[in-house]
């Protein structure tokens, strides 16, 4: 007798609404484990879906312009007839099926190589986290590694089920499609398949059927259990759900899995957001510091527009995206105050144009952001409060004894911000260097994850566009972003005369449960005094 077998999309990060660009099979096509079936393209990447299971396509239920998601259906196989054998050994000896059960169970044990799927166009492909150990008891689809190229970060799936004998790869390791992930060794998980041709051999016993019908319905509610046993408990989610909550500012230890053995999936922290919007808890925390703000906040009503002209609708990018939503978190966690101010940036900006030959040989060039970027690092040493990010729930500081600044960078796709490490410790013509290799990085897609984390605090610079003042919202969970528009000359009162003087605007928001306005007010006057003097960074 044949089974059939649903094959569903995997974890794709956190990516929705993929696009099917292509699909790779046809129906009575004969297909084995990790065999493309179907291919996705989102606005990072494109991948293609692997058969978690061997067999022979009965259906397609997907075609190519449609748009899935994480366990979206794919196809549905029809299973080889090699179970045929163990079928007709009931029938033939119904009493020593018993017996022979175990042997069923053994024929599947073994080693399983499980290796890394096709993952698209990405070579030499960074692993970030190992999720499993050797002993630990994996099912089919179970995530085993992370990866994270360039482009994104994806989990690779197990395609057996088993207990894991070894690991062939450690974090930090970069691997390509056929690399060995693990080695599996066949559980005693293989039983039940082989268990539940049992009850069909002993169908004709009208006793033994009522039993075997009594004995599934303890099954569901062990499964909704187990979510509710999460709560509180350390949350069974990949790596990008766990990005996904923290994006949206919810604790995921609060939320509730819905996913198999309790995984928690993207619908869970979407549910989970939507009734703390509804009053029904904190996304942030318990704490009154880290509660979020916005529990009924009445939403924006739908317009037609197309009542009023002519419209076209055109789907914002992952990265507009992202960035609207940690924005928005911020603005509703984040008690904000700007101070403005003027510095005095003629005699830098002489200094760097004495700078350009000499920059020149080393093939560089030096604009003024990189001496923004030293004077800030050097603020962030003499000014430590604004060095720090208060904990969820507002009762400490985290002082940071390291500097890493991050630079607003606009690029086609939207806004990133790279986070340049040990600002304090590097030269001009260094920063000028890096800047000069993430900036085309940016623009062409090609940062990495680990590039725009870990900032102390960001600059937001409009200098070379316009403007007059602006009001940067603070990159929680840093404590202030310092904003930067286009230097002007102007007429300056040195007490006798009106000089022309380059005079810089500067913007700074703060996060006022961490800096008061009096600080605020310090900082940005002792920065005004190192950036018109930058020989007082050397002191």
């Amino acid at each position: 007798m044949s089974n059939l077998i649903e094959v569903r999309v995997p974890d794709i990060g956190d990516s929705t609404d993929v696009e099917v660009i292509e699909v790779l099979v046809s129906p009575g096509d004969t297909i084995a484990v990790e065999d493309a079936l179907i291919t996705l393209e989102s606005d990072k990447a494109s991948m293609d879906v692997p058969s978690s299971a061997a067999g022979v396509v009965k259906e397609i239920k997907i075609s190519v312009g449609d748009k899935v998601n994480e366990g979206d259906l794919v196809v549905v196989l029809e299973a080889t007839g090699e179970a045929a054998p163990a079928a007709e050994a009931p029938a033939e000896a119904p009493a020593a099926a018993p017996a022979e059960a175990p042997a069923a169970a053994a024929a599947p044990v073994g080693d399983v190589q499980v290796t890394v799927p096709d993952i698209g166009d990405s070579t030499d492909v960074e692993i970030i986290e190992v999720l499993v150990a050797v002993g630990d008891t994996v099912a089919v689809e179970d995530a085993l590694i992370t990866l994270e190229s360039d482009k994104a970060s994806m989990d690779v799936p197990s395609s057996a089920a088993g207990v894991i004998k070894s690991i062939s790869v450690k974090l930090g390791d970069k691997v390509n499609a056929g690399d060995l992930v693990v080695v599996l060794e066949g559980s005693a998980d293989s039983a039940p398949p082989a268990a539940a041709a049992a009850p069909v051999a002993a169908a004709p016993a009208a006793v033994a059927a009522p039993a075997a019908a009594a004995t599934p319905p303890p099954a569901p509610a062990q499964r909704a259990s187990s979510p509710t046993a999460q709560l509180g408990a350390k949350a069974h989610a990949s790596p990008a759900i766990r990005k996904y909550a923290r994006e949206l500012g919810a604790d995921i230890s609060k939320v509730s899995g819905t996913g198999r053995k309790g995984r928690i999936v993207k619908e869970d922290v979407k549910a989970y957001i939507k009734s703390v919007m509804e009053g029904a808890g904190s996304v942030g925390g318990t704490g009154s510091a880290g509660a979020t703000g916005g529990a009924g906040i009445p939403a924006i009503p739908e317009v037609d527009f197309s009542k009023f002209g002519e419209v076209e609708r055109v789907e914002m990018g992952r990265i507009p995206k992202l960035s609207a939503a940690n924005l928005h978190r911020a603005w509703l966690n984040v008690p904000m105050v700007t101070h403005h101010d003027e510095a005095d940036i003629t005699d830098l900006e002489d200094f760097r144009k004495s700078l350009k030959a000499d920059a020149e040989k080393v093939g560089v060039r030096v604009t003024a952001l990189v001496f923004h970027m030293k004077v800030l690092a050097s603020c962030l040493r003499a000014f430590p409060k604004f060095n720090s990010s208060i904990t969820p729930d507002g009762e400490a500081l985290i002082f940071k004894k390291y500097v890493n600044i991050g630079i607003a960078v606009d690029t086609p796709n939207g806004l990133v911000v790279p986070v340049f490490k040990d600002v304090d410790k590097k030269s001009i013509y260094e920063l000028s260097a890096e800047i000069m290799d993430v900036s085309k990085r940016a623009r062409d897609k090609k940062l990495k994850g680990t590039e725009m984390q870990g900032a102390c605090m960001t600059i937001s610079s409009l200098g070379g566009i316009g403007g007059t003042a602006f009001t940067p919202i603070v990159n929680a969970p840093e404590a202030a972003i310092m904003g930067i528009t286009r230097a002007r000359m102007q007429p300056v009162w040195n007490g006798k005369e009106f000089v022309p003087r380059l005079m810089c605007p500067l913007d700074m928001s703060y996060d006022h449960r961490i800096i008061d306005g009096a600080d605020a007010a310090r900082f940005v006057a002792h920065y005004c005094q190192l950036i018109s003097d930058v020989r007082r960074v050397l002191l």
